[in-house]
This record gives C-alpha cells, sequence and structure tokens, in this order.
C-alpha cells in the first residue's frame, strides 16, 4: 500500500502553506495551480508589489471591501502571465472557495478543476457559472490521520 499523501492532500496543503505569506488581515488564503502533478504557479493575497500591506498600514476599505488587496488566484494567474506558462486544462487549489470574480478570471483562464478547502461566502452565481463551464468543483478534506503523521515536528526543532 502507497503510504504517500494523497495528490490532493499534497497540493492542498502547499495552498496552506502559502497563505502564510497573506497580508491581508481579514482572511488568509493561498492558491496554487497545477497542471500534470507540476506546481506552475503560486499566490496569496496581499497587496500590488511595492505597495504598503494591510498587516502594515490596514485595509484600505470601500463598500465593503479591502480595494488593496489582490486575491491569491488572482496573483496566482499574474504569475502563470508573467512567466509565460499556459493556465489551460491546469487544476486549481486554493484554500477558501474563490469570490466571484476570482471564478470568472479562473473559468476564462482555462482552470478545468477549482479545489478548495473551505466555504467562504460562496456565490450562487460563481458555482452557476463553474456548473455552466463544465468546470469540477471539488471541496478536499484533509485527512487528520494523514496530518499526524507529517514530519512538521522535525523542523521545529531547530
Amino acid at each position: 500500500m502507497d503510504q504517500r499523501i494523497p495528490w490532493d492532500q499534497y497540493f492542498m496543503l502547499q495552498a496552506v502553506l502559502i497563505s502564510s505569506r497573506s497580508t491581508c488581515n481579514r482572511l488568509s488564503v493561498g492558491a496554487t495551480i497545477v497542471r500534470d502533478r507540476r506546481i506552475i504557479a503560486s499566490g496569496y493575497n496581499g497587496s500590488v508589489s511595492g505597495d504598503v500591506h494591510c498587516t502594515d498600514k490596514g485595509c484600505y476599505m470601500v463598500d465593503g471591501h479591502c480595494l488593496r488587496t489582490i486575491h491569491a488566484e488572482m496573483n496566482a494567474i499574474a504569475q502563470c502571465a508573467k512567466f509565460g506558462e499556459a493556465t489551460y486544462n491546469s487544476e486549481l487549489y486554493v484554500t477558501d472557495f474563490p469570490c466571484l470574480q476570482c471564478t470568472k478570471v479562473l473559468l476564462q483562464s482555462g482552470i478545468k478543476q477549482i479545489n478548495y478547502l473551505r466555504d467562504y461566502h460562496d456565490s450562487a452565481y460563481a458555482k452557476s457559472l463553474i456548473k455552466l463551464k463544465h468546470v469540477t468543483l471539488k471541496k478536499i478534506k484533509l485527512n487528520p490521520k494523514i496530518m499526524k503523521q507529517l514530519p512538521f515536528s522535525s523542523y521545529l526543532s531547530n
């Protein structure tokens, strides 16, 4: 029997780790784009490079939304654009259900599957667009038994 962590949990844990770089005070989100079991990009929610961060100056709120923050999914897509990596037929692993705007960008970029860990203000319209485009939507559940077997503690002792 294969004792290795399943691919879905492996890539989701990458997204969780990436979320630790978030500079958003409200929610830390991480995203990983994968094609053929290879990570091609990642992103976390935060400010435009070179701008102040919400963790330093507070959120720039207008109508209940922070204008300073770029969502993790958008940052991952932008990383693909910046470095010339195609997103067509790739998968997204994201810690939280994508907002409507991110969903639209993901669908337009050719993402074939959206994997998410937690529900977060799930948009019924986003779900209907995902269904319309025949994109697979999958909620990933991290297996607590596998989580306990991960060797994280060995890294904490140094």
